[in-house]
């Protein structure tokens, strides 16, 4: 069996001893040993090559970045960049998981630059600290296991390594499966392509064993996953005040993938928010912008999918509130982690590690734990209050929406978001606030534009819930039309508003200015 190869990345003459000590800790550990081999730059035999190149090949066969960072910066280049930053320059652009390890909490003796490092590491990884060997020892350990999980070598009884004796490759879509491979290879160099058998990516993905799904990999390309678990399901629900009330407005629960369910439920959010739009005074393109972030939004939704308890009989809940978005899953954080750590950039220990390996490859999900922070940072640009997390017999996230959201069910914004957005869109900004689903297509569409064209504007995902609800209903009322109705299914078909589409913009523009 091919072993993982580890890349131990320092100043070497700061932690001399300290690299050889973790060398020989994974090559004489009784586990580690069977599934990992380490780098060490000081090991290798004289070459014609310079350092630099030497090393710099290594991070990229290597399977694995391990830093080490201390007090010191270390030899600096002619662009003044140390070969430990090189090297985790390299790790990234390379899409190599990075385990980071910092040295004492003190940053009085740090050298400038490896406090900027450390900072630059911060933003991207999740780190962890020690004062001495015995804690590296420990972190490094939990980092494998973590890793050996992650990527299959390690068998649980956690649910998504389980298998299903009742399903075959039979239930597995084949074009799922193209669709996901095509999506990885351009996010994260997945190796394999789309022409590949099902087996052979199912087994890569270590969601076939010994001929048998796991139900991660039902969940992940099944054709009819909920044949198999009935409440994996997002249920999604709006309601006008800030209570669950009845009857409610709207209600809709979706199935599928894991990726179906996550685009549908975040194009359901989506429609039931405000969106402004700009004109095109300075611009043939016309910004459109959310009042709370996409980003916020799909962090919270696909989270709670990737890290649910699927053996619970629960399913996950949206629930759409004047002030707030609610998301609750069947779950709890991992007991390594509590709710003070979610706020920083923190370890990763998914609940689910084979689904949530399939959808890091996608690039729904990071395996670094900056995800969270992630969705603080933007909350906070937009002016928008923190999100709240909450661990108790489910794990509860809530969103908040803008302070001025007691307008958005009257027409009326004011305050906050109309300053925010008029920063951010040149000209005159039109609101739209309780517009249906057609009535926003008419809003975004300037001149002519493809289908996708449109769903980037609008930043939906799933194209059977634009062509249902948005595009389709937009034509059926005589506000959308075809460039070349002769051809309706044509590969250059764009879209672009009727003189009866033109009229109502302009009556939506005016009722909302």
């Amino acid at each position: 069996m091919p072993k993982e190869t580890i890349f131990i990345s320092s100043v070497q003459k700061e932690f001399a001893a300290l690299r050889q000590a973790v060398a020989s800790y994974v090559r004489e550990d009784d586990l580690l040993r069977l599934f990992f081999d380490v780098f060490l730059f000081e090991e290798v035999a004289a070459t014609g090559d310079s350092p630099g190149k030497v090393y710099l090949s290594e991070v990229k066969k290597a399977d694995i970045y391990l830093g080490i960072l201390g007090a010191e910066y270390g030899f600096e280049d002619a662009e003044g960049i140390s070969p430990t930053e090189r090297e985790f320059n390299a790790a990234q652009e390379n899409f190599k998981p990075c385990w980071v390890f910092i040295q004492g909490t003190q940053a009085s003796n740090r050298h400038p630059k490896q406090l900027k490092f450390i900072d630059k590491v911060g933003n991207k990884v999740s780190r962890k600290r020690f004062e001495a060997l015995d804690d590296l020892k420990k972190e490094i350990y939990r980092s494998a296991i973590l890793y050996l999980k992650q990527i299959g070598k390690i068998d649980t009884d956690e649910f998504d390594g389980n298998t299903l004796s009742k399903a075959s490759l039979g239930d597995i879509s084949k074009e799922g499966l193209m669709t996901f491979v095509r999506e990885a290879r351009a996010k994260r160099n997945f190796p394999l392509k789309e022409t590949d058998s099902k087996e052979k990516i199912l087994s890569h993905l270590n969601l076939l064993k010994q001929g048998l799904l796991t139900n991660s990999a039902i969940l992940a390309f099944g054709k009819n996953p909920q044949m198999y678990f009935p409440s994996a399901t997002v249920k999604c629900a709006h309601f006008h005040g800030t209570n669950v009330t009845k009857p409610i407005p709207d209600y809709k629960e979706f199935g599928g993938t894991v990726f179906q369910m996550a685009d549908d439920a975040i194009d359901f959010v989506l429609s039931k928010i405000s969106l402004s739009t700009g004109d095109r005074s300075k611009s043939n393109l016309v910004d459109t912008t959310y009042e709370v972030p996409r980003a916020v939004i799909a962090e919270g939704i696909i989270n709670a999918i990737a890290h649910r308890d699927y053996y619970s009989k629960g399913s996950i809940q949206v629930s759409i509130f004047k002030d707030r978005i609610e998301i609750s899953n069947p779950g709890s954080l991992p007991k390594e982690l509590d709710i003070s750590q979610l706020k920083d950039p923190h370890s990763s220990y998914p609940f689910n590690p084979s689904l949530a390996n399939c959808m890091f490859l996608t690039g729904a999900i990071e395996r670094f734990g900056t995800g969270i922070p992630e969705m603080y940072a933007l909350s906070a640009e937009r002016g928008l209050k923190a999100p709240d997390f909450e661990d108790k017999k489910t794990f509860l996230v809530t969103i908040w929406r803008p302070s001025a959201s007691t307008a958005h069910d009257t027409g009326q914004v004011t305050g906050q978001v109309t300053g925010q957005v008029t920063g951010q869109v040149t000209g005159q900004v039109t609101h739209l606030n309780n517009l249906s689903e057609p009535e926003r297509v008419v809003l975004v569409l300037e001149g002519e534009k493809s289908r996708d064209q449109l769903m980037e504007a609008l930043q939906l995902k799933h194209r059977d819930n634009f062509m249902d609800n948005y595009l389709k209903p937009a034509m059926t009322k005589g506000w959308v039309e075809w460039t070349i109705p002769q051809k309706p299914t044509s590969s250059k078909q764009k879209y672009r508003l009727s003189q009866q589409g033109l009229q109502f913009k302009k009556t939506i523009q005016h009722e909302n200015k």
